[in-house]
């Protein structure tokens, strides 16, 4: 499946979401936060059936330059984890609108997607120079 960043919200931590459906949706970082890591070398995706909280942390990135914090940009069960990362995680540095997905979520409270920025207002974000 190709995404259109288009059609994708995004967090201020720099994870986007694609809806899949009214209560299913898929979730990864941003172009911008993968460039900002560099070459990314190991992912901790949460595990199915975890939950998530919107604007916590669900794992973390590894990159040669450094670890990051994900946080999930929704609320909900992992019900999908993206496990080709355990032997490519590069894959987000290559893709990281496509192959390089990281969980799918089922939406415990689909409103917060409202909350989530568009990729204008996400663009927007980034060049005043995001963190």
């Amino acid at each position: 499946m190709t995404n259109t960043t288009a059609s994708l919200l995004y967090s201020k931590e720099h994870e986007w979401v694609l809806k899949l459906d009214e209560s299913r949706v898929r979730v990864g970082i941003s172009d911008y936060a993968q460039k900002e890591l560099g070459d990314i070398v190991f992912v901790e995706n949460p595990e199915v059936d975890d939950e998530v909280t919107a604007n916590e942390f669900m794992g973390s990135i590894e990159s040669v330059k450094a670890v990051s914090d994900l946080y999930s940009p929704v609320s909900g069960v992992i019900v999908r984890v993206n496990e080709e990362l355990e032997d490519a995680p590069e894959t987000i540095n290559e893709q990281p609108y496509d192959a390089g997905w990281l969980v799918e979520v089922e939406l415990s409270n689909p409103e917060e997607l409202e909350s989530l920025l568009n990729e204008e207002e996400y663009q927007a974000f980034v060049s005043e120079g995001a963190e």
